[in-house]
C-alpha cells in the first residue's frame, strides 16, 4: 500500500515538473532516484517499526546497520512498482501529446485549405468580368446572355467554396454549364463533349472550373484551329483533357492559382494524386475521385 501510494506520489509531482516528451532521460532518472528513497525511507521505517513492537530490537541499542540491510529487500518491489507507474505516466503523456499534436496539425491543415478555397472565388469573379468586359463591346446580345448565364454560374460558385469536397454530378454540370457559357463567347470555335456514365464520387469543389479556365486562357481558340475539350471517366479518375495548342503571346497574365491550387487541396485532402500528362497535341489532367472515406 506505501509503495503504491508513493509511487502515485511521485508520478504525479513529476508529471508538472518534468515532460516525459521534452525530457526523458532526465525525467526517468530524477523519477527513479526520487522513489527509490521514497521506498528505502519507508521500508526503514516499517522494519524498524516492526522490529520494536515485537521486541527484536530496543530503544537502547538499535542495530542501524541491520535495519537497512532488511530495509533494502522491498527495493526490488519497489522497482516493480516503479516500473508500472513509470510506464503508465509515460504512455499517458504520450498519448496526451500525440492527440494535441494532431489537433494542431488538423487546424493548420483546415486553415491552408480554406486559404487555397479562398482564392478561388475572386479569381473566377476577376476572370468572368475579364471576358464580360471584351465580350460587351463585340456583341450587346451576347454579353446579356453571358451574364444570364453567368448569375446562374456565379450561386454554385458561392454555394460550393463552402465545402471541402462536392458530388461529382454537381461538379460536372457545372462544368457543362461553364462550357456553355463560354460557347456565348467563341461560339464554334470552342466544341466539348461531356461523356460520364457514373457520376459517383467526390471532387474539391471549382476544380473542373480551373482545368477548363487554363484550357481557354493559354491555348488558341479560334474557327480555324477549335479547341476541343473532352471530359470522361476512367476508373477512379476523372479525365479532362483538351487539345494543345499554346497561343505564343500570353496576353493575359497568370494568376497563379489554377493546377497548383487543385494539386495543394488533393495534398491535403487525400494521400491520391492529381496526374497531368502532356502529348504533342494533348494537355490531360486526371483527377482523382475520393470517397467519404479518403
Amino acid at each position: 500500500m506505501a509503495m503504491s501510494f508513493g509511487g502515485n506520489l511521485v508520478e504525479n509531482y513529476f508529471d508538472k515538473k518534468i515532460s516525459w516528451i521534452a525530457h526523458p532521460l532526465k525525467r526517468l532518472v530524477v523519477t527513479t532516484a526520487t522513489y527509490l528513497i521514497y521506498a528505502f525511507l519507508v521500508s526503514y521505517v516499517i522494519v524498524f517499526i516492526y522490529a520494536l513492537i515485537n521486541g527484536q530490537i530496543s530503544m537502547d541499542d538499535i542495530p542501524w546497520k541491520n535495519i537497512a540491510s532488511n530495509a533494502t529487500e522491498p527495493m526490488y518491489i519497489a522497482l516493480v512498482f516503479m516500473a508500472l507507474f513509470t510506464s503508465r505516466s509515460w504512455l499517458i503523456e504520450w498519448k496526451k501529446s500525440a492527440l494535441e499534436i494532431e489537433q494542431l496539425r488538423n487546424e493548420k491543415l483546415s486553415s491552408q485549405y480554406q486559404s487555397l478555397k479562398d482564392q478561388l472565388n475572386p479569381h473566377f469573379l476577376f476572370n468572368s468580368l475579364n471576358v464580360l468586359s471584351n465580350l460587351v463591346y463585340e456583341d450587346a446580345d451576347r454579353s446579356a446572355a453571358f451574364i444570364q448565364k453567368l448569375s446562374k454560374i456565379y450561386r454554385y460558385v458561392l454555394e460550393a467554396q463552402k465545402e471541402e469536397l462536392i458530388e461529382m454530378n454537381k461538379e460536372v454540370e457545372f462544368a457543362e454549364n461553364y462550357l456553355e457559357l463560354q460557347k456565348i463567347r467563341f461560339e464554334e470555335s470552342l466544341q466539348f463533349k461531356i461523356e460520364i456514365d457514373n457520376q459517383r464520387g467526390l471532387l474539391p469543389p471549382l476544380s473542373l472550373q480551373l482545368l477548363l479556365e487554363n484550357a481557354i486562357k493559354h491555348n488558341i481558340v479560334s474557327e480555324s484551329d477549335p479547341l476541343i475539350i473532352n471530359i470522361y471517366r476512367k476508373d477512379n479518375f476523372l479525365l479532362v483533357s483538351n487539345t494543345l495548342q499554346a497561343k505564343l503571346n500570353q496576353s493575359e497574365p497568370s494568376t497563379g492559382v489554377g493546377l497548383n491550387n487543385i494539386k495543394m487541396r488533393y495534398q491535403l485532402l487525400s494521400d491520391r494524386n492529381m496526374e497531368i500528362i502532356q502529348t504533342r497535341n494533348e494537355f490531360l489532367v486526371k483527377l482523382p475521385i475520393l470517397e467519404l472515406s479518403t
